[in-house]
């Protein structure tokens, strides 16, 4: 479980380098969202090709399916329940410039991120039950998403007066959560038989892929135009590269 709990770590310390960078840097827009692009690629290729290949050979169609599905719907009632009580996110454009700005409170984007690497989290523990090592490429999908989110939204927050403390201590704590989980993805899944395992690891492929085509995908499009389709193609292809010499 230590050695899970650590490589969760690993990956979600990509949320506390996103933070630094977002406050200590005005980054452009565009750069971030083409991050955030390459990143959803690499996560793309993780889904497919680790989570719901390994869900069908452990459970078969229906654990696939029905994970699949209560994951989507999942992640889809959180986000709404997040908007409604949490402080709903929406984009404007500033006065002074074309940025698009993404508003919302500290606990609403915890939330959003917790909601999502959560099950990344307790997957990526997961894929030492097999005995062969950490899963590198579903590994550095992660990271790769991790960064840009945490860029982004703690860029927004400084812009919001939030204090560089505070912001820290947010992903601070997001990023301790993720550690856990990834060491109970270990530790509980290492108890069950294939079936079940096959239903946890379709559910965070249904959570993640509807968060790609929710939130990421949309976001690096608009700000990052035309250059988001390349970007998100190069993190694909290098993910499924990883995924082959793994």
């Amino acid at each position: 479980m230590l050695e899970a709990g650590l490589w969760g770590l690993a990956a979600a310390s990509a949320l506390m380098i996103g933070a630094i960078v977002g406050i200590a840097f005005n980054l452009p827009r565009r750069l971030v969202s083409t991050v955030m692009a390459f990143g959803a690629g690499a996560l793309l290729s993780a889904v497919a090709f680790d989570l719901t290949d390994e869900a069908f050979q452990r459970g078969g169609t229906t654990a696939l399916a029905i994970g699949l599905t209560i994951g989507a719907i999942t992640f889809f009632i959180g986000k709404k329940l997040i908007e409604r009580y949490g402080g709903k996110m929406h984009a404007r454009r500033t006065a002074s410039d074309s940025r698009t700005v993404i508003e919302g409170n500290g606990p609403a984007i915890v939330l959003g991120a917790l909601l999502d690497g959560i099950p990344e989290s307790v997957v990526l523990g997961a894929t030492l039950l097999a005995g062969k090592g950490i899963g590198v490429p579903f590994l550095v999908a992660v990271f790769l998403s991790n960064l840009p989110e945490a860029m982004s939204g703690s860029s927004d927050l400084r812009h919001e007066g939030h204090r560089s403390r505070w912001i820290i201590g947010l992903w601070l704590a997001v990023t301790v959560a993720s550690g856990i989980a990834a060491a109970l993805g270990f530790g509980i899944l290492g108890e069950m038989s294939g079936t079940p395992v096959a239903f946890i690891q379709a559910f965070a492929a249904g959570a993640i892929l509807t968060m790609l085509a929710d939130t990421m995908v949309p976001e690096a499009y608009q700000n990052a135009g035309d250059s988001a389709g390349l970007a998100t193609v190069l993190g694909f292809a290098l993910a499924y590269l990883l995924s082959t010499v793994s």
